[in-house]
């Protein structure tokens, strides 16, 4: 967002900022807003103000909507917080127009939290609906923005590097970011070539054989990838590519004795592959070329004893120029909340703890 849009997004709303309150941070507070379109204060209020109740839950205050006007209450910080966060929210909305999902909400909470440890009051009053994060953008999906500083290292160790690794459980975005970010170079001529790669290894289930020609053997190991390329770009423009070959299907197994030149290659559930193939796929990278690979050390379905190449890779490799790795934890999910309890409750359980996050904040509200 440019200075102008930013300013003029600030002087769509107004509520009272940081240096309007003397009270401590644990004295309870109100703090109004005012939207001045109506129409958008809707869509940051979410449909039955579901956003605002997300949001009272999160940060432990509460809102209460009417119309274009919000009063926040609780204590200083967490009020000071919300107000951000809404501020931040009106800024994407009357950018982008669209509605927003519990997912946007809760990139913005951990913008306008990480915004607060950074950056001094006064800073951040002055600029509360700048992105803090960084983001990508394609055609289709416009600007996506990360939810929480991991994401916001990926992105940045994503252009930064030519080669980077992404550990860490499911619902991270770590496919996803990858898909997106690979498009945002082809469509901007940085890229010549999309590879998209992924072990055949059944999650412990033996699917026998499949008909079919390559890629219809391989399609049912790389629909979540299908799907992220289906969030990026037109329908009409996959099919194409994959007529062309802009967009290529090529099977771990198939990859040996290839260098891969001007392309963007990602290999997912790379925690699957063994050494020799690790190896085997590190080694085709091409001048002009960007691999991410992509993978959860948790879910390793190779057969008992089997090494992970990945595991293997991200400690031979670590240190060298040129690489870079993020490493997601449970705190980092964004697929949905419950996700990220269970990915906790697991994590607990395989540490020998006891008791695990079943509810971590008691106070409820209807979701209407």
């Amino acid at each position: 967002m440019s200075a102008t849009d930013g300013a003029s997004a600030r002087g769509a709303l107004r509520g009272r900022g940081p240096a309007a309150r003397s009270a401590g941070s644990d004295a309870a507070v109100e703090v109004p807003l005012t939207f001045d379109d109506n129409r958008l204060a809707s869509l940051v209020f979410g449909q039955y103000d579901q956003n605002v109740a997300h949001i009272e839950r999160r940060l432990d205050v509460t809102a209460t909507a009417l119309g274009n006007h919000l009063v926040i209450k609780g204590p200083a910080d967490a009020a000071e917080t919300a107000r951000r966060v809404f501020q931040k929210l009106y800024a994407r909305v009357r950018t982008g127009g669209s509605t927003l999902t519990l997912g946007d909400v809760d990139g913005a909470i951990r913008e306008a939290t990480a915004q607060a440890t950074l950056f001094p009051a006064e800073a951040i009053a002055a600029e509360a609906d700048s992105p803090l994060f960084e983001q990508i953008a394609t055609r289709k999906r416009g600007a996506v923005r990360a939810r929480n500083p991991a994401q916001d290292e990926y992105i940045k160790l994503l252009r930064t590097n030519e080669l980077v690794f992404a550990e860490g459980p499911a619902g991270t975005g770590k496919t996803w970011l990858a898909v997106g970010h690979a498009v945002s170079l082809l469509e901007q001529g940085h890229a010549e070539r999309l590879i998209l790669s992924r072990p055949a290894v059944e999650a412990g289930e033996r699917l026998g054989f499949l008909p079919g020609d390559m890629r219809e053997k391989v399609d049912p190991y790389l629909r979540p990838i299908y799907d992220a390329l289906y969030d990026f770009m037109e329908a009409r423009h996959v099919d194409r590519g994959l007529q062309t070959g802009t967009i290529e299907i090529a099977p771990l197994a198939f990859m040996r004795g290839r260098t891969l030149t001007n392309a963007v290659v990602l290999l997912d559930e790379a925690q699957n592959t063994t050494s020799m193939q690790m190896k085997m796929f590190l080694t085709r990278l091409g001048e002009g070329s960007r691999m991410i690979i992509t993978g959860d050390p948790s879910q390793i379905d190779l057969p008992p004893g089997q090494k992970s190449g990945l595991v293997e890779a991200v400690r031979v490799l670590d240190g060298v120029e040129g690489i870079g790795h993020v490493r997601f934890k449970d705190v980092d999910v964004v697929r949905h909340d419950l996700v990220r309890r269970i990915v906790t409750a697991y994590e607990r359980a395989a540490h020998g703890e006891d008791e695990a996050d079943r509810n971590p904040n008691p106070r409820r509200r209807p979701l209407a």
